[in-house]
């Protein structure tokens, strides 16, 4: 009987060593993603100075979250993405985080918010940017990628979870960063602008998207009711903050073309959204709710808008003063541009 001994070694020994050779360089490319950790989220991460490298914010936001510099943040969607920290530090005596992330849903934004206040238990100020996701849908995880390990469980789980090709991607350009040749993108205090600083305003585009979006619900009430079923949510977040904390809830302007027509389903819902966050910011202890979704001269002006919800950086710096003056004089701004719910 003939043996394949002889035959089968040297192909043996070679399947050994292009396995060695192969999982080597597989155990170099994850120990060069934890060591760099481009999130800056596992537990023996070196001090390297990280900076928010991700453009799904839902990843670099964690880090951000927990990092000690910060004693208050702001919670919200991409419509609340232009308020910058450095305007409202000075005057609310605070040290911000814009953790607002595009397109985030309530359930996405209360992991945020949870996995702040667990590493700063008494914050000076928290910032709830309630659009129209909080007042409307309620939906659950939303439709990009988020790494749950970073905001609940054990976070050795992450040395796990860093073994992937999205991982490796940000490693790199982490470590491009560290050695000085990336630039840094996205701010260390989670503010970003909107838009790139080369987009020029184009009225005629913005026409255009203005035209494309769906319009607002002008049926008649016929019985319905309005609910709001991510409110409970929300009252649920507040509540978990202690009585000192200063908790303020902004209704962020939109444009006046979406708000609907007086009497209709659109605005109504929005009249009840308003009352229902009126009362709970009466109920809950040093909350102040603040609404800038008005009909006045800035939006009922198309040009003080991206698109329909996105506004403008000199509406930003309208917002935060209205927010500054309230807050430290309990006073609605001139000419409606906001209005203190009560």
């Amino acid at each position: 009987m003939p043996s394949f001994t002889s035959a089968s070694s040297p192909w043996r020994k070679f399947a050994l060593i292009f396995l060695g050779i192969t999982g080597g360089a597989i155990f170099l490319i994850w120990l060069f993603i934890v060591i760099v950790d481009p999130w800056g989220m596992l537990p023996l991460s070196p001090p390297f100075h990280r900076i928010p490298i991700s453009t799904n914010a839902r990843y670099s936001f964690p880090a951000l979250a927990i990092n000690q510099q910060f004693d208050s943040a702001i919670i919200g969607t991409s419509t609340s993405r232009p308020l910058q920290p450095r305007i409202l530090n000075k005057p609310l005596n605070a040290h911000f985080v814009n953790l607002s992330m595009n397109s985030s849903t309530p359930w996405e934004q209360e992991k945020i918010f949870n996995l702040f206040l667990q590493h700063h238990p008494h914050p000076k100020v928290i910032i709830f940017n309630t659009d129209n996701i909080w007042c409307f849908h309620d939906p659950k995880q939303g439709s990009r990628p988020i790494p749950l390990w970073m905001y609940e469980g054990s976070p050795w789980v992450g040395y796990l979870k860093m073994a992937n090709q999205y991982a490796l991607q940000e490693a790199v350009n982490q470590f491009l960063w560290l050695i000085g040749l990336k630039k840094q993108r996205y701010g260390s205090d989670g503010y970003t602008p909107l838009l790139p600083a080369s987009f020029i305003y184009d009225p005629q585009k913005v026409n255009h998207v203005f035209a494309e979006w769906p319009k607002a619900d002008n049926s008649a009430m016929n019985g319905r009711i309005h609910t709001q079923p991510t409110l409970s949510r929300l009252q649920r977040i507040v509540n978990k903050l202690p009585k000192n904390t200063l908790k303020i809830i902004i209704i962020p302007p939109f444009s006046a073309e979406f708000y609907g027509d007086s009497g209709r389903w659109t605005d109504m819902s929005w009249k009840a959204c308003k009352a229902n966050l009126a009362h709970l910011a009466q109920t809950i202890p040093n909350t102040t709710a603040i609404d800038f979704a008005l009909s006045n001269h800035l939006t009922q002006q198309r040009n003080s808008f991206w698109d329909p919800i996105h506004f403008r950086p000199f509406v930003a710096k309208i917002i935060m003063d209205g927010i500054i003056k309230a807050v430290l004089h309990q006073q609605n701004l001139p000419n409606n541009e906001s209005q203190i719910l009560k």
